[in-house]
């Protein structure tokens, strides 16, 4: 038996050690947004949109490995190709929304992190806000010493987040049966609308799109004849792996929202920890606030990265990083400042990344039908199909949320 083990466990080492991208692409899929609209969802409509975040996850996973796929048998990222394939004025209006879709990330973010730190220290907002930006761009900083040493730091604050978000599942499980029945696909009107799209665009990410072509790419170079499907292997796992954990999280979030805060009148994420105080003890409200800021300074540094790699492949261009994070940063400590509820800010942000995603999904199945381009690993016409589906999903539910808005 130990000549059939033994070869296998230096393949399993290779493997392992070529895990790592999906897991920063991941960190987008558990931001402060995340928080915001499924905590609201669960103490809202208890289990009801619990199908919507499975769904979500499942079409997340599916789009994540396209665009690994594409960053590795491309070796360039998808703004990139995105950019080669179109003139400048259209570049540059792709550019425009793709920055828009920038700052909303931000505003969550950073948000999310400064309401952490007030939660934690009684911080104002403000400052909060501040330290977020600063502390997260110091993160960036690390992948200027190597995209290993980046993705270590990203991966030990998701843990954080995993952690303290899961944490009060074990105090206030769910009921199983009333569970299941979130599974089936339907909604409560107006606002679980609007909620169901706040997750979808907070749980399918454009900028995670975007960047996770780039690294597989920084990560792996790119594709040959020789190792082309082996490492494509372990792409998938890196991807199947890192969507398991961010599911189970923001599942997770729902869940322990509907069992213990459904039918309670909470007015943002501060009542909600206020909340998880009173039904399940301090330690589940230090755990979730300890999560929020990790997730808060884990996710902003993702995003500032996917905003270098979006200009980069866009317009060819590459501006200090200390400018680059006052372009998305400014926006957020301005509405902060405006006296803007921080809690509404969140799920509206998450709705304006949803209407993102078509601009990140369309070009993605386009290149990804390329046989030119995948001719190392061609994609499945039913893979084609199925993201094609999924990217009429999305685009449906925003139609829908307009009309209803309207209405």
């Amino acid at each position: 038996m130990a000549l059939l083990t033994a070869p296998s466990r230096p393949a399993l080492l290779q493997r392992t050690r070529l895990l790592g991208p999906a897991f920063v692409a991941a960190v987008a899929y558990v931001d402060p947004g995340n928080v915001a609209t499924n905590t609201a969802a669960g103490a809202s409509y208890r289990y009801l949109l619990l199908w919507v975040l499975v769904g979500a996850t499942l079409m997340a996973g599916l789009i994540q490995y396209l665009s690994a796929k594409v960053g590795w048998l491309t070796g360039e990222s998808l703004p990139s190709l995105v950019g080669q394939r179109t003139s400048r004025r259209v570049r540059l209006a792709y550019w425009g929304q793709a920055e828009l879709v920038a700052v909303a990330t931000d505003i969550a973010e950073i948000v999310g992190g400064a309401l952490a730190l007030q939660l934690l220290f009684g911080l104002p907002l403000m400052l909060g806000a501040v330290i977020t930006a600063v502390v997260s761009t110091a993160l960036l900083y690390v992948q200027r010493h190597g995209q290993v040493s980046f993705e270590r730091v990203i991966v030990g604050l998701l843990a954080i987040v995993t952690v303290g978000f899961l944490a009060g599942l074990v105090v206030a499980p769910p009921d199983p049966g009333a569970a299941a029945a979130g599974l089936v696909p339907r909604l409560a009107g107006t606002e679980s609308a609007l909620l169901a799209v706040g997750m979808l665009g907070a749980t399918v990410m454009p900028h995670a799109v975007y960047l996770h072509s780039a690294l597989v790419r920084d990560r792996h170079g790119r594709a040959t004849p020789g190792n082309a499907r082996s490492v494509l292997g372990s792409v998938k796992a890196d991807v199947v792996l890192a969507m398991l954990v961010a599911g189970s999280v923001n599942i997770g979030m729902l869940l322990l929202s509907g069992s213990a805060l459904f039918g309670l009148s909470l007015d943002g994420l501060p009542a909600v920890h206020a909340a998880l105080g009173a039904q399940l003890g301090p330690a589940v409200a230090i755990c979730f606030a300890l999560a929020l800021l990790a997730s808060g300074l884990a996710s902003t540094s993702v995003g500032g990265y996917a905003g270098a790699v979006i200009m980069d492949g866009l317009l060819h261009r590459r501006i200090p990083l200390l400018w680059r994070r006052l372009a998305t940063t400014v926006p957020a400590l301005a509405l902060l400042g405006a006296g803007l509820d921080p809690t509404r800010l969140l799920i509206l942000s998450q709705v304006v990344l949803s209407f993102g995603i078509p601009f990140a999904l369309v070009p993605l199945v386009r290149i990804a039908s390329d046989r030119r381009l995948m001719a190392l690993v061609p994609t499945r016409p039913a893979t084609l199909a199925l993201t094609w589906a999924v990217a009429a999903v999305i685009v449906a539910l925003n139609v829908v949320l307009v009309v209803l808005l309207a209405r």
